[in-house]
């Protein structure tokens, strides 16, 4: 149990440097960091395993503020415990350049696990953790070699419970036994529109019980006692995930805003915050102030650190000892070090194979290479014979297998995006995740997050145009290509045939962190096998662009095509060849790695003095013109969706044949 006297006053601290912070920038959410302040005393001082001093130590406990809006808690907590963040840092809260932005993200300020700020995300992300943790230890550790014991915690708050996303996640949570979790639950009856009781009534306590969660309810967040009672019994509690439900005051020690909305994401003012502190004991001419003990108190965390990593590290190195190829295993995972001679191992195929599509031909990339990675795991949102995703020859992740690399998300499309986010932050483990391209629109948040923190999942998107037939308007994606083309620090891939696609798999495990996301659109319908021996080979996909055949000579006009619809421009090449019309195709799978391509390559593909250009593919031509010009012209879909129809039917309607581009090239030329 933590000494009262000083806790209090530690407790205080933090009220005060988050209300002195919002203040100070005249933004900010005061409230939650006052009402949940004895939580992150509590577990900084008494159960969480970190080293302030090396926040990358692999064992040490997570921790998420799912609840982002309440990021000064977090800060002041790590300036406290000596983490690289200074008084200066939190100073500059949410000022142009600092490191202490709105919300926290993950890589720009030291100790921050991930980014989190759009409710719900950080409660998946901590999932994603979990299960991370979980398959690390089923594989790596051994009998009297603990290598990977360590929790997952979360502060999260009411607007996260409410958000989809939560329940999604803590159901698969629940269904897997993910005991490391130890989510604290901010219950302070308070959003921005008033109390709780306006939009949400029900028990929560019954749907995390429902969930096959352990519910334990805190009465009073500031009784110390009881609030580490309630994480000891959670620590306890190994097959189940634990929710500590903890009724708090939002914006507590304020006499006039506490337990009001008005608390919740403005600044108390000058006045409220001097008379806050007269309340609770605080010296109301002190701004940014830390008492000594209390300094001394909280950096005790920077021997008592050193001192649990240093024991690991004892531990880690008998390891290396006794299972030296486990070991090296895993520290090549955690280095983004790929084996030699694995691209070897990825398939080929010649233009007389037959046609096959590109999920399938992603299938055999995952497994050709699924043996020489043992850490890339991943599956579907109970898609998987759809996406065709699975690993051969492995067992599923369940709770009583945390070893399976075969994930099944279940029909959760929007947790599983977080989740796979936070597996992949997980050092060593390379996670995808697999649906179809018109449910990517349910993943926009978490996709856009692991661009935000620039961490390198693997997206597959199966079913990618009209062309995937019968199943209509609804399941027929045309504006998705179009929505994450638009995200910043994103890759997209739409390779054109098998061979397209064995690349685009090389391209996604070469993709290290701190490039973001890669994602991988793909077929359901059979294409052909592209004949590249009058072009540049497959491998050219890296680029994002390359010449697959060309003319003798300038090119009248350049065809650029991706996806299903490269074939088609090869189709036409021959026939406008053949009517005089000197014409160069381009496959162009990727317009994010084209762009980081020099502009001596740019041109070399799109000659600025060849004007007359067709872009086709079978989605939202917006966005084409920066690559055909003003004298070009995109065959694509416009201000409509697709039908209900065979898939080459529909093709042959919207205009993706060989007659129809023909056609418009020779109109195009005419003008």
């Amino acid at each position: 149990m933590i000494e009262t006297d000083i806790s209090e006053k530690c407790i205080n601290t933090i009220r005060f440097l988050s209300a002195d912070a919002v203040q100070k920038a005249n933004s900010g959410h005061p409230g939650m960091p006052m009402g949940a302040a004895p939580m992150a005393h509590v577990l900084w001082s008494k159960f969480m395993n970190y080293n302030p001093k090396d926040q990358k130590w692999l064992n040490r406990d997570r921790f998420v503020l799912s609840a982002g809006h309440g990021c000064m808690l977090q800060y002041s907590i790590l300036h406290l415990t000596g983490y690289d963040l200074s008084m200066e840092d939190l100073k500059q809260f949410r000022q142009l350049g600092s490191i202490t932005p709105g919300h926290p993200e993950s890589g720009l300020t030291p100790g921050i696990e991930v980014t989190t700020g759009p409710l719900g995300q950080g409660f998946a992300n901590g999932v994603g953790l979990a299960i991370g943790q979980k398959y690390l230890a089923a594989r790596y550790n051994k009998p009297g070699f603990d290598i990977f014991n360590y929790h997952i915690y979360a502060i999260c708050s009411d607007g996260d419970l409410m958000e989809g996303i939560s329940s999604e996640a803590a159901s698969l949570a629940g269904h897997l036994k993910l005991g490391n979790i130890i989510y604290l639950y901010d219950d302070n009856h308070i959003s921005i529109e008033g109390d709780t009781d306006i939009a949400f009534t029900e028990s929560v306590a019954k749907r995390f019980e429902a969930f096959e969660w352990q519910v334990i309810t805190v009465d009073d967040v500031n009784d110390i006692d009881a609030l580490e009672k309630a994480i000891e019994a959670a620590k306890e509690e190994t097959e189940k995930p634990s929710l500590i439900k903890i009724r708090t005051h939002i914006a507590y020690g304020s006499p006039n805003k506490v337990n009001t909305a008005g608390s919740h994401g403005s600044p108390l003012g000058e006045d409220e915050v001097r008379l806050s502190k007269e309340n609770l004991g605080w010296d109301p001419d002190k701004h940014f102030y830390v008492p000594d003990d209390v300094k001394e108190f909280y950096l005790e965390a920077v021997p008592r650190g050193k001192e649990k990593q240093n024991e690991w590290e004892k531990l880690y190195g008998k390891y290396k000892e006794k299972h030296a190829d486990l070991y090296q295993e895993l520290e090549d995972a955690i280095n983004e070090k790929l084996p030699a001679g694995w691209k070897d191992k990825l398939p080929l195929y010649k233009p007389t194979d037959k046609p096959v599509a590109t999920r399938k031909a992603s299938a055999k990339a995952i497994n050709a290479i699924a043996p020489l990675f043992p850490n890339l795991i991943g599956g579907s949102a109970d898609l998987a014979p759809s996406t065709s995703t699975e690993i051969d020859g492995s067992e599923s992740f369940t709770a009583k297998n945390y070893a399976g690399r075969n994930f099944h998300f279940g029909v959760r499309e929007h947790s599983m995006g977080a989740i796979v986010n936070g597996m992949a932050i997980t050092p060593g483990i390379r996670a995808f995740g697999a649906t179809f391209l018109i449910f990517s629109d349910y993943m926009r948040p978490p996709i856009r997050l692991a661009s935000i923190m620039q961490i390198n999942p693997v997206f597959v998107f199966t079913h990618d145009s009209i062309g995937l037939g019968e199943d209509g308007t609804t399941h027929q994606p045309v504006e998705q290509l179009l929505a994450l083309r638009s995200i910043p620090r994103i890759t997209v891939i739409r390779p054109a045939d098998a061979n397209e696609t064995t690349h685009a798999w090389r391209v996604a495990i070469e993709h290290k962190k701190g490039y973001g996301p890669v994602v991988i659109v793909l077929t359901r319908q059979n294409l052909p096998i592209l004949d590249h021996s009058a072009g540049q080979g497959p491998e050219n996909l890296e680029k994002g662009a390359y010449i697959l055949r060309d003319t003798d000579g300038d090119p009248d006009l350049i065809l650029i095509a991706t996806g299903s619809e490269v074939s088609v421009a090869m189709e036409s090449y021959q026939e406008l060849e053949d009517a005089g019309i000197k014409t160069r195709v381009v496959s162009m799978p990727s317009w994010e790695l084209f762009e980081i391509q020099d502009d001596t390559y740019k041109k070399s593909v799109f000659p600025p003095a060849v004007k007359k250009r067709i872009a086709i593919e079978a989605g939202s031509p917006i966005g084409w013109h920066q690559y055909v010009t003003d004298e070009g012209m995109v065959i694509g879909i416009g201000n409509r969706f697709g039908e209900s129809a065979p898939g080459e039917e529909l093709m042959e309607e919207y205009g993706f044949t060989k007659e129809n581009v023909v056609k418009q090239a020779k109109k195009l030329l005419k003008k």
